[in-house]
């Protein structure tokens, strides 16, 4: 009976300032995760290096990988080898060997002129790969060149079942801040990502930092992003009721940032964590009774008020890990990628390492690499939105086709 090769994932992390130094512990510890087997894909995410120290990294990795399609950024704060790093120096590298899987390495150049149905059509002939494929698409849009909402919508259009996952290159102050890597070129605006097709499976676990508070209510009445009545009634008489019936400590977490979740599926009977996106509440006119969200609703969807903070962030991101590990068997998990908004980490929690030590328990401490964005990409419900105080977890597994 012919043995099957199986998925093989690494990860790393050096802080060391001098880039061969660097690389050289990277390389070696790559090279034992590794146990011989060939990489083809390669992440690597680098905060407080210079343009100088990016070239070396990528031409030494081009040496030591040739068949590896290298994909990476700049970055506020890194991840990788165990660790979150929020400060100072450190390159993160994340390898993994994927049999009977492509990697179709891409760069967006950021133009926005097309129609959704001609970015559609344009991103299948230019990738050359039909929706049947069932690609994964990892992205990494530069935030002050691309526009990452008409990117997500192109992509979306030509690939709908598609799991999009990715974050925005962070760290930088203005346009040409950032570097995006992709095989030996690197980038200063745009997009760069990869598409992924064949015996490989991407799972999500988007965990947008919130806790519901109070009781799912319908539209009943709306206009673009504007609530006019839930349930019937005026949709800012619903918030004072509903604020008048919070405890004092959710009161002032609501007042401080005063939270939207709207459900994505008309109809359902009941609602749990995740199955809302997480929009701001962005201001109310109190002569008509209205409020303005962060997004475009239609009548019959529900909506429920939510509050964040460190504990109900910890309480999502561990209640959806949780449902994870419920419907997918945590020892078929071969590793993962972790994209996670500056806002959260050691600043936020108290704690270092809160979101990679928790993905790391709940999924059997497979290797794990990412970085820290400036806005999360990652579905809901089936669409891909751009998230923000959101960690955004990729789960990689063979499909198991012989």
């Amino acid at each position: 009976m012919e043995c099957r090769e199986t998925m093989r994932w690494a990860s790393v992390m050096s802080t060391q300032t001098n880039p061969d130094v660097a690389l050289g512990v990277l390389l070696e510890s790559i090279r034992e995760q590794m146990a011989g087997d060939p990489t083809n894909l390669m992440l690597v995410f680098g905060t407080g290096h210079s343009e100088d120290s990016w070239s070396v990294f990528m031409a030494e990795l081009r040496v030591a990988f040739p068949e590896a399609t290298i994909l990476g950024c700049s970055a506020g704060g890194v991840i990788g080898g165990g660790r979150e790093v929020e400060t100072g120096t450190a390159i993160s590298v994340t390898a993994a060997h994927l049999p009977d899987v492509a990697v179709v390495g891409f760069h967006h150049d950021g133009e926005t002129s097309a129609s959704v149905s001609e970015a559609a059509l344009g991103w299948q002939a230019r990738l050359g790969l039909e929706p049947e494929h069932q690609p994964s698409f990892l992205l990494i849009p530069d935030p002050f060149s691309c526009d990452p909402v008409q990117l997500l919508q192109g992509l979306d259009r030509a690939y709908p079942a598609a799991t999009k996952l990715g974050g925005l290159a962070s760290g930088g102050d203005g346009p040409g801040d950032h570097i995006l890597a992709l095989d030996d070129q690197m980038h200063r605006s745009g997009a760069v990502g990869v598409a992924l097709y064949g015996d490989i499976e991407v799972a999500t676990v988007v965990a947008q930092g919130c806790r519901p508070v109070g009781d799912p209510m319908v539209i009943t009445r709306c206009e673009n992003n504007l609530l006019i009545e839930l349930n019937g009634e005026s949709a800012l008489g619903q918030l004072e009721r509903f604020f008048g019936e919070l405890d004092a400590e959710d009161q002032t977490l609501f007042r401080a940032l005063p939270m939207v979740g709207v459900g994505m599926e008309k109809g359902r009977g009941s609602y749990r964590q995740g199955d809302f996106l997480i929009r701001h509440l962005m201001g109310m006119d109190r002569t008509n009774g209205v409020l303005a969200v962060g997004a475009m609703m239609d009548e019959g969807q529900v909506i429920q008020f939510h509050v964040r903070d460190a504990e109900s962030s910890r309480q999502d991101l561990e209640e959806l890990l949780t449902q994870h590990t419920r419907t997918h068997a945590v020892d078929q998990s071969e590793g993962a990628l972790l994209f996670s908004c500056l806002g959260r980490g050691k600043r936020f929690f108290g704690v270092p390492d809160h979101d990679l030590g928790m993905a790391t328990r709940y999924l059997g401490g497979v290797p794990i690499g990412g970085f820290f964005c400036a806005g999360e990409i990652g579905p809901v419900n089936g669409q891909t939105w751009l998230h923000g105080y959101t960690s955004a977890l990729g789960i990689f597994r063979s499909r198991g086709w012989s």
